[in-house]
Order: C-alpha cells, then structure tokens, then sequence
C-alpha cells in the first residue's frame, strides 16, 4: 500500500514537471497566448485590489502622520496665539497708561504756578454714603491734608487723611463735599455739592443770574479749600422755586470717578482756616 502510494507521488510528481516544461515552451513558443490571455484577467483583478488596498493602508497611515503633524503645529499655534494676545494685552494698557500720563504732563505744563505730584489710584469706596478713593502717595511724599486732587479734565477732590504710604481723597461728588464754585461766564457765585446719587448740584446762585446749560463751573477760591479757576464741570439744567432767592443747577463733572487711575496731587496749595474770622454774637 505504501509502495504503491510513493510509486503515485513519484508519478504525479514527473507528470506535473512535465506540464510544467510544456507550458513554459509553449508560452515560450506563443502557443499559450489566448489562455494566458483568459487566466491573465482574475488574476489582474486580483492584482488590482491589492495594489489599491495597499495604497489605501499606505494613505492611511500617511493621512494619521500629516493628522499627528497638524495637531502638533495646531498646538504651537494656539501657544504662540496665546503668548501674542498676552502681550497685545500688556502692550494696550502701557499704551493706555502713557496717554493718561501724557494728559496730566500736558495739564501741568499748561498751568501757571502748580505743582504737582502725580498719583495712581489703589482703592474705591464709593457708595450711596462715602465716595472715595485711596491713592499710593502720602506723608512720606510730602503730601498733607487738605491739598487739592485734580486730573486734565478738573477736580476730583481734596486729601482728607495721609499715612506714609497712601492718603485718601474725598471727591467732589460725596454727599459732604462743598466747594465754593463761580460760572465762568457770568462769574456769578455759588456752591457745588456733591449728591447720594453721584451727581453734582449748584446752590445759591444770584436770581438775577443768567444761568444757561453749558455754562462751565469753576472754583472760585472762596473759603480758602480749593485754588481758583479749576474746572468742576457743565451745567446741564437750571431749576428755580418760587419765593426762592436763589436758583440751583445740575452740573456734570468732566471726570469719571469711576474710572480714575493717575490724578496729581496740588503739592504747593495751602488750605486756609477763615473760620477764625468768624464773629460769634452773644445775646
């Protein structure tokens, strides 16, 4: 049974390498070319779909490495962005900081006779009560109670309280604020006081006074709290009452006590006591 088993594998071993010498003379001589031709076709098909499949797997893997890339470059860009926006950021505000300045070097250099020392606003206390803020000079900057606090725009307030660092500044607009103020155009006298609102009214102007809205407001130096000629605003309505002997006015101050960062400091103004003056009647 072996034998006959080897005797058939040595069989069909000849026989297979004698069909193998055939097709390759045949092939060799063209007698093979229609089945060629026929056996050609599958295996062509076969031959295409491999080939693209393995375009397909080659493109896949190159689409994840540009994928990987962009993602990487991605990230340097969304860094650099970021980095870029933060010193836009900064650049802005030092550009901002140098126009404030700017107006108060032009403020100082247009008045006659002022010193001043430039502050920058550390702290805000202004509510319905108290309406305030806190400046980073003080004692030590020779800056004393009662010295006038103005921007390009006007007045801002006075130093009510110094430490060696800081001091803090009353603004007009607080509700206990009183300065005796003058309309530039009629010169006629009066007094602004600040309101829980914020806002700034006139008192005490003249009936006879023409009053019209756009008037500016000035300190007039009475009373010896504040120098002269130093603008605390714009009339915006006149109001009169009857059997009233004076008439009142809204003014609204050119300064945005909201917003404030640098103010000067009226270093070489001395505030003066004229309560001394004051007679007192006894019975």
């Amino acid at each position: 049974m072996r034998r006959g088993w080897r005797s058939n594998r040595v069989f069909f071993f000849l026989l297979c390498l004698l069909v193998c010498v055939g097709l390759i003379f045949g092939s060799i001589g063209g007698q093979l070319g229609g089945v060629e031709n026929i056996l050609s076709t599958p295996l062509q098909f076969v031959s295409t779909f491999f080939n693209q499949s393995a375009q397909g797997i080659n493109n896949l893997f190159s689409n994840f490495s540009d994928v990987q890339s962009l993602q990487e470059r991605n990230a340097q860009l969304e860094e650099a962005l970021a980095r870029s926006q933060a010193e836009l950021v900064e650049l802005r505000e030092i550009a901002s900081d140098a126009e404030r300045l700017a107006e108060l070097l032009d403020y100082v250099s247009a008045v006659q006779n002022q010193e001043t020392l430039t502050a920058e606003v550390i702290g805000y206390d202004q509510n319905n009560l108290i309406r305030t803020i806190i400046i980073n000079k003080g004692a030590r900057d020779g800056v004393t109670t009662g010295m006038p606090v103005v921007t390009k725009q006007g007045l801002v307030g006075r130093i009510i309280d110094v430490t060696a660092l800081a001091s803090r500044v009353l603004l007009i607009s607080d509700p206990s604020s009183s300065v005796s103020a003058r309309l530039q155009t009629s010169r006629a006298q009066g007094t602004v006081q600040g309101r829980l609102t914020g806002s700034l009214r006139m008192g005490l102007i003249p009936l006879e006074t023409a009053v019209e809205v756009g008037d500016v407001v000035l300190t007039s130096g009475l009373g010896g709290n504040f120098p002269p000629d130093i603008v605390i605003g714009q009339v915006t309505s006149v109001r009169q009452f009857e059997f009233e002997l004076n008439q009142e006015a809204d003014v609204r101050s050119l300064v945005n006590f909201d917003t404030l960062e640098f103010v000067l400091v009226i270093t070489n103004f001395v505030p003066i006591d004229i309560s001394v003056f004051d007679t007192e009647t006894t019975p």
